[in-house]
């Protein structure tokens, strides 16, 4: 006998099937983001729930933070330096007039030779420097800058940091120091094994960093308290007093790096999670100070978290 809609019938019950399916899989759907937002981020969305590096922790970049109608503008300096960011600082200035600019610091460190030659472009442009993190907001009257003083300047920032000719550090912001290391070792560092070549390059780079240091106009103190916080122990912040007597502090006025701009610094933007100490590791660079068939390595910077590489040891 056959049903009274015959294939007919057979046809809707497959579609009532199939519309029923399509119905428990977007209540599905519906009911694991409602669960577990990230999810769908997970299975290829453009998200990535949890995965937020901080730009702090990824090569340095430069950028230039201008104000509508009345403000001079200043350069924002974000991430660690590497052994390009002295090139990438030379195509950020190429066609700029930068000369007395101020430059805003937000930095875990970096390489310690590239951040010396960094340091020495910064003074021969007569740059003048700071700490904080740079907010840019754009209205109808045009573009808004402000400078959160809550940002870290840490390791070889602050040595950049002592390369301004005027040089300014905001009461919230954490300027923080430590020893260099290799950094392949540094995670147990009293454990781990070192070669003759290894301390050679340790105590070549202190050298070239004091030599840095007193060309600068730092005072011997600031190497002192970074020689002696080893890199098992957390980063020594320097307190208002150690700013002033490592020479790392030149004026408590922000007027004097950014006159007349309209630009202002914001009380603070609490920071998500405080940084995790700085570790060092070895990178090739190319440092014109090197005598030609030398070790080129130098101690760099870098947080466990970041997901930046460093270079073979040549």
């Amino acid at each position: 006998m056959q049903p009274p809609f015959g294939d007919c019938g057979e046809g809707i019950k497959l579609k009532l099937v199939r519309l029923r399916f399509r119905v428990c899989a977007v209540l599905i759907v519906a009911a694991l983001s409602l669960a577990v937002p990230g999810m769908l981020a997970m299975l290829g969305g453009p998200a990535h729930a949890g995965v937020t590096l901080e730009e702090r922790k990824l090569p340095m970049q430069f950028s230039w933070v201008a104000c509508q109608p009345h403000c001079g503008g200043w350069i924002s300096a974000v991430g660690i330096v590497t052994a390009e960011t002295p090139k990438d600082f030379d195509d950020f200035a190429q066609g700029r007039d930068l000369r007395s600019a101020t430059i805003v610091l937000d930095s875990s460190g970096g390489s310690v030779n590239d951040s010396i030659a960094l340091g020495r472009r910064f003074r021969t442009l007569g740059l003048m420097t700071t700490v904080g993190t740079s907010i840019r907001t754009r209205t109808t009257q045009g573009d808004r800058g402000a400078i959160d003083p809550e940002a870290y300047c840490e390791s070889m920032c602050v040595f950049l940091l002592l390369s301004g000719k005027s040089r300014y550090v905001p009461e919230a912001a954490h300027v923080r120091v430590h020893q260099i290391w290799m950094g392949d070792r540094a995670d147990d560092a009293r454990a781990a094994t070192y070669s003759a070549e290894d301390l050679m390059i340790v105590e070549r780079d202190i050298g070239r960093l004091a030599k840095y240091t007193i060309e600068m106009g730092g005072g011997g103190d600031l190497l002192a308290l970074s020689l002696s916080v080893p890199p098992w122990e957390e980063l020594h912040e320097l307190s208002r007093e150690e700013l002033r007597l490592t020479n790392l502090v030149t004026t408590d006025a922000i007027a004097e790096l950014l006159p007349s701009t309209g630009a202002s610094v914001t009380q603070g933007v609490a920071m998500a999670t405080k940084p995790l100490q700085d570790r060092f590791t070895s990178s090739a660079m190319n440092d014109a100070a090197t005598p030609a068939g030398k070790s080129t390595r130098t101690a760099e910077v870098l947080a466990p978290t970041a997901s930046v590489a460093a270079a073979p040891a040549q």
